[in-house]
């Protein structure tokens, strides 16, 4: 009779652990990394266009709490002019004071059956972006798809350089637009166990 129980309790223990697992293991498959996500701006004036492109976007996105945060190295833009390049990490972003750009929110109106049906969902993400050390609450419009097991997201967004105190010479200010067209573009690939860590 004791060996029974002992019995039955090892297999209450060992079903236990398996309900566990397999919870840690859709949880895990509710998140989605990336350490490449794209990143442009783009700016245009009456002198000069003003484009760069970043490729180390570091994001996490889980589907069953809707919480997302980036993280983008400032000097990992790059442009086509050096000088360019110069200027906006010495000058205007500061970037040995301030590296990182960061995003930190949550997924509104998220209808994950509709999102494992296929086709890109319209979602909008809110919550704090800081640059050059200014926090400023916003709303995202963006996209979602799941698409051969990988989340694609994509967004464009306005961001105003006054907004988040990022001087501009008096010399080149009428020739820098007042806002700037923010893109997005991320393939996050499925977080396996253990569960990823916030870039």
């Amino acid at each position: 009779m004791l060996f029974l129980f002992h019995r039955m309790r090892a297999s209450a223990w060992l079903l236990l652990f398996s309900l566990l697992l397999l919870s840690a293991r859709a949880r895990a498959q509710s998140r989605y990394l990336t350490r490449e996500g794209v990143v442009t701006f783009f700016s245009s004036s009456p002198v000069e266009d003003i484009e760069a492109r970043s490729q180390q976007t570091a994001a996490v996105l889980d589907l069953q709490t809707q919480q997302l945060a980036f993280s983008i190295p400032v000097k990992s833009f790059q442009f086509k002019r050096t000088l360019m390049q110069e200027h906006f990490n010495e000058n205007y972003l500061e970037s040995d004071r301030y590296p990182k750009a960061t995003f930190t929110g949550k997924l509104t109106a998220v209808d994950a059956a509709a999102l494992r049906n296929g086709g890109p969902q319209k979602v909008t993400a809110e919550g704090d972006l800081t640059i050059h050390g200014v926090t400023r609450h916003v709303q995202v419009p963006g996209t979602l798809e799941l698409q051969n097991s990988r989340l694609l997201v994509h967004a464009t967004f306005p961001v105003a350089p006054a907004d988040y105190k990022i001087e501009i010479p008096a010399l080149v200010r009428d020739h820098i637009a007042k806002v700037v067209s923010v893109r997005v573009a991320m393939s996050c690939e499925a977080a396996g166990l253990p569960a990823a860590t916030r870039p």
